[in-house]
């Protein structure tokens, strides 16, 4: 045969970070050739021919991914390794898999694992199971590992579903950066590194190819909202064929948004690579940390806000459809705030970053400020916005966003319960959103945005609203729905976002995990156990739906696609998490003592004392 050539194209206007990429690659795979290419034609492309001679160990995972190496082409995974060579590239890399159990060392210490039959699994409970059935798990852990999609012989990411008897397949044949996460957390508790790892290190070449709609291009910063891995004719030469990466920054989403939680996600994942692993060689690559500031710098940019907060468009998040959380909404701000708590971590100290470290800190503070001071609800503070006064011209103003008493909604006074509280949804000039969004809530409890009071009063308003916010399925994306007038004006009519449906209230079996990690971490697994054994009555019965609908989660969503993957991610997530608590701390990050004690100089602080023009260091002439 003759033998193969792989070549990885690199556009020319990101010759930086392609030196960083080959040499990584030419360090782990070195068959792997490095050609330039315009700009004209995006994405990483791998081409391949038929000889395997030269199949890099690293190619393959082993037993992780059942030794397959495939193409995803369409809806169906084709293998590129024959079988009389597939075993001997298997048995080449045992010897350098990372360890098996999914924790690093250091973590490892902290566990005091159950003891697994030989013969059988255990369930969170200690149960075992027998070997003559299948598991609930394992029979998500087979779902979760043929979504897998496969880039030069090497996992990259997970599908966002795989429904067999779909008939349009729209975009959900791709990997989402978002949809990823639960799957890539699975994977680091299960200790399958590689698929991780790669999917941190593609996507961040991914972050400088060219993204342009209508002759705009958005920051430099900017992470894809999703790839798609395809296979085309190789230019030239018929006979064989390349693997693309092709992603999409909301030039082709629905509603055109740029996905602003991409990069937030992308930061928290590789901290929790890190943490899991103990290989921190990753986050320390110069590319890697030029990718950590490229976020930042595009998060802490100066603009005409007047609050800490990140000032975003609708739909630039989970809720990725008009739903009126434009401005500055609560599931953007907490994955805001947790991304810088880990870049901080991350972020290697030189000269060149101390402007950058210096912004990150004064935006955490006024952040933190920000959130637990003007978001947080309860009984009390809603009694004293019934007795807001309006029109106040101050600076020692009660009411700064001159809040109307008359805006508390009618749902809202019978609704919250006399012990407990939550952060709520929006807060802009006259503009409150009363309404509770689950994943910003959960991610403000793992991320030490809210308080370790708040935290724990919002995990007592879920209990206290239980019937309400789980009922038949975990877990309410928002509450309430919007219905008539209001859902016709907010949401434009949409017929997917009808009353208790997809994200205006329908339950996202995926959320199971956010609330795992929040009950792990304030010491309340409790909560998250009595959720998985709700969702494990029918989930896998159901075909493992994207959501619920109606008002308990009585019906799989109208729209919902089935085996959706975060979906299956999210409960084996949960599983893994309730299985050995002590793990869930990778995830978590923990308020510090430097933060707390600037929390508590702001609160004390006069309002006027920064007030007046700016020193300035140099002269000036007029």
């Amino acid at each position: 045969m003759a033998a193969s050539e792989t070549v990885l194209r690199i556009p020319l206007g990101s010759l930086s970070q392609s030196c960083y990429l080959a040499s990584f690659f030419v360090n782990s795979t070195p068959n792997l050739s490095f050609k330039p290419v315009s700009r004209a034609k995006r994405g990483l492309r791998c081409t391949n021919s038929h000889d395997l001679s030269r199949v890099s160990t690293s190619a393959a995972r082993g037993d992780s991914f059942h030794g397959s190496n495939c193409a995803l082409r369409g809806k169906k995974l084709v293998s590129n390794i024959c079988k009389c060579q597939k075993h001997d590239v298997e048995e080449s890399i045992r010897s350098t898999l990372l360890p098996s159990d999914g924790l690093s060392s250091e973590l490892k210490s902290d566990l005091d694992e159950k003891p697994l039959p030989v013969n059988g699994s255990v369930s969170s409970n200690g149960n075992a199971q027998s070997a003559g059935t299948k598991s609930i798990e394992d029979e998500a852990w087979d779902l979760l590992r043929q979504s897998v999609v496969f880039y030069c012989g090497s996992p990259i990411g997970t599908i966002a579903a795989n429904d067999p008897n779909s008939t349009s397949v729209l975009n959900y044949d791709q990997v989402f950066i978002r949809d990823f996460i639960p799957s890539g957390i699975a994977f680091l508790l299960k200790g399958e590194y590689d698929i991780v790892r790669n999917f941190i290190l593609y996507t961040l070449q991914l972050q400088s190819w060219e993204k342009t709609m209508d002759c705009h291009s958005p920051g430099q910063g900017l992470m894809p909202a999703s790839f798609k891995v395809k296979t085309v004719p190789l230019d030239g030469d018929d006979s064989m064929t390349e693997e693309v990466l092709d992603p999409d920054f909301g030039e082709a989403a629905i509603g055109r948004v740029a996905p602003v939680d991409s990069g937030l996600w992308w930061i928290i994942l590789l901290r929790a690579y890190g943490k899991c692993t103990g290989d921190l060689s990753v986050q320390e690559r110069v590319d890697v940390q030029t990718g950590i500031k490229m976020i930042l710098k595009l998060c802490l940019a100066d603009g005409f806000d007047m609050f800490p907060t990140l000032l975003v468009t609708d739909g630039s998040c989970m809720i990725d459809r008009r739903m009126g959380i434009h401005g500055h909404p609560l599931e953007i701000q907490a994955l805001f705030y947790s991304a810088l708590v880990c870049a901080r971590e991350m972020l290697t100290p030189e000269d060149g970053s101390a402007d950058l470290i210096r912004a990150l800190n004064n935006r955490l503070v006024a952040l933190n400020f920000h959130i637990r001071e003007y978001y947080w609800l309860d009984l009390k503070k809603i009694n004293e916005i019934y007795r807001y006064q309006t029109e106040e011209y101050s600076y020692d103003a009660v009411n700064k966003f001159n809040i109307y008493p008359d805006q508390i909604p009618s749902w809202l006074v019978d609704f919250m319960p006399n012990r407990g509280g939550y952060l709520i949804g929006n807060l802009q000039p006259a503009h409150m959103d009363f309404r509770f969004f689950s994943l910003g809530n959960l991610w403000s409890i793992v991320g030490s945005l809210a308080s370790n009071e708040q935290s724990h009063a919002i995990l007592d308003f879920i209990e206290a609203k239980w019937a309400e916010l789980v009922a038949d399925m975990p877990f309410k994306i928002c509450y309430p729905a919007m219905e008539g007038e209001e859902w016709r004006i907010i949401t434009g009519s949409d017929p997917k976002n009808t009353p208790w449906s997809y994200h205006n209230g329908g339950a996202w079996p995926t959320l199971l995990w956010q609330l795992t990690v929040a009950s792990i971490k304030m010491g309340r697994p409790e909560i998250a156990e009595k959720a998985v054994e709700l969702a494990e009555r029918r989930i896998a019965q159901d075909k493992w739906p994207e959501y619920y609908d109606t008002k308990r989660a009585r019906f799989i969503g109208k729209q919902a696609r089935l085996y959706q993957t975060w979906s299956i991610a999210g409960y084996l997530v949960a599983k893994l998490l309730l299985a050995n608590p002590a793990a869930a701390k990778f995830l978590i990050s923990e308020e510090d003592s430097d933060l707390r004690n600037a929390f508590s100089c702001m609160i004390s602080a006069n309002p006027r004392r920064t007030r007046g023009p700016k020193k300035t260091q140099q002269p000036f002439i007029v």
